[in-house]
């Protein structure tokens, strides 16, 4: 016969007992305690402040001791519906009892149920049985965050940290990914997130953010582009521009693939920003260069013209190889000669772009340059008249 500790739906069961205490009723309804169950407990204490006053012991398994004489509605105690209401609840029974209700015995004992908890989602994940090995996570995260806000064993420090939960809380996320469960693995790893950043940890904050979003590019490339805009933010907040960089690329591409152009060749100017930042010159001017060619391969020529004047303000981007290449590559498309274009995208002057940027150069030229060449002809005109107008 198996043992307890080898049996994770004994030991869930026992950490459930633990952590669902009567001191958490006290001080307020429970969300799942509702209807009938929540009227019945009112009916028998009028309000939760009563139920707290009567109260003058509490055991580890969640037995209550009551005072015998004061406490309200006495003939309704013993009502089986209420009674079954609080078995709910722990096993919480009633019995008179003169010990007196210390001040740390009114809280649940997280530490053990916790321990309970990580024993059970390491079975329940051995054994594949990923439903209950996520639930199991998810509450030993929660036991974690409630063992962090209480004082330490060493008093001089208020507050234990919560690493510990950020990493339950990751596996569980990524047991959500296993079962399909989208928005929980987008919840679990954003709460994973906010524990590192109490940690004061970006990096590992960010890290957990970039994960959920990887899991999310195929099934909800949106979700996933949200998610790396705020691994991105967290590092920008931090001084980390450059542990950014492959997030600003991994975005980039997903807007690629959603076809989202502009947002794409934005995501790419953010990069070299970043990379200005950080004395990146080679990544930043490779970040401008990728949102010129994104301008071009979306048919819109004055933007990614615009943009190339923008980024040539930009000292180390205008003595650049990459310069060289994009004014090239604008004045075959000024020239409308298609030939050029081709020539230029089959350069090697590209092969160090991403491959999502590599893909879209090597189809250029698109849309109608024929077009492009006589707006150019007409502006050009324009500015002639310009100049010769002396009225």
């Amino acid at each position: 016969m198996a043992s307890s500790s080898s049996n994770p739906d004994k030991l869930m069961a026992k950490a459930d007992k633990l952590q669902v205490l009567i001191p958490l009723l006290l001080l307020s309804p429970p969300a799942h305690l509702t209807g009938a169950g929540l009227a019945s407990l009112f009916h028998i204490f009028g309000d939760f402040g009563s139920l707290r006053s009567q109260v003058v012991s509490i055991d580890k398994l969640g037995a209550v001791g009551f005072k015998e004489r004061t406490c309200p509605n006495a003939s309704a105690r013993q009502s089986p519906s209420v009674l079954a209401v609080l078995r709910n609840f722990g096993g919480i029974m009633f019995k008179p009892s003169r010990t007196k209700l210390s001040f740390t015995r009114w809280n649940a004992d997280w530490k053990s149920a916790t321990s309970l908890y990580e024993q059970a989602a390491i079975t329940y994940r051995f054994r594949k049985d990923n439903e209950k090995a996520k639930d199991a996570f998810e509450k030993a995260s929660k036991g974690q965050e409630m063992i962090s806000s209480y004082p330490s064993e060493n008093m001089s420090i208020a507050f234990n940290i919560p690493w510990d939960a950020a990493k339950h809380m990751e596996s569980a996320g990524a047991l959500a990914k296993e079962l399909g469960r989208w928005n929980e693995v987008s919840d679990f790893h954003r709460r994973a997130s906010e524990f590192y950043r109490e940690c004061g940890r970006p990096q590992p904050a960010s890290d957990a953010l970039a994960k959920g979003a990887s899991f999310l590019e195929d099934k909800a490339p949106e979700e996933a582009i949200k998610m790396y805009d705020e691994a991105c933010s967290v590092l920008e907040e931090d001084g980390k521009e450059q542990m950014a960089f492959d997030l600003y690329r991994a975005a980039a591409s997903l807007y690629v693939k959603l076809e989202k152009y502009s947002d794409a060749a934005a995501t790419f100017l953010r990069l070299g920003s970043a990379a200005d930042k950080c004395n990146a010159i080679n990544s930043q001017c490779k970040g401008y260069l990728s949102a010129i060619i994104i301008y071009l391969y979306a048919h819109d020529f004055q933007q990614a013209q615009k943009c190339y004047n923008d980024c040539s303000e930009v000292q180390a981007f205008l003595n650049s190889d990459q310069n060289r290449f994009a004014m090239k590559l604008l004045s075959a498309y000024e020239e409308g000669d298609a030939e050029e274009i081709k020539r230029a995208a089959q350069s090697s002057a590209i092969n160090h772009l991403d491959h999502v940027v590599i893909r879209l150069a090597r189809k250029l030229p698109t849309g109608d340059l024929q077009a492009i060449k006589k707006d150019m002809a007409a502006d050009d005109g324009e500015d002639s008249l310009d100049e010769n107008d002396l009225t």
